[in-house]
């Protein structure tokens, strides 16, 4: 079983994750145990292939929030 949707959730539930995330994603995804088809298909952003390879609707994909830093805003 993919290990992604766990990655998911973790990134929504996590402020720190998120910017570990940012920072490095390769790193951070290796760190958590994403293999490479999962980081791939991760950062392709293509929804219905991510939820194809945790086998999930697109629709029931958790929604990452990340927080605008850019005070221009």
């Amino acid at each position: 079983m993919s290990k992604l949707l766990d990655y998911l959730n973790h990134l929504d539930s996590n402020a720190t994750a998120i910017a570990a995330h940012n920072a490095d994603p390769a790193a951070y995804m290796t760190q958590f145990g994403l293999n490479a088809t999962e980081q791939q298909t991760f950062m392709s952003g293509d929804k219905a292939a991510i939820a194809t390879l945790v086998g999930i609707d697109p629709a029931d994909l958790p929604k990452v929030h990340v927080m605008n830093v850019d005070e221009t805003y």
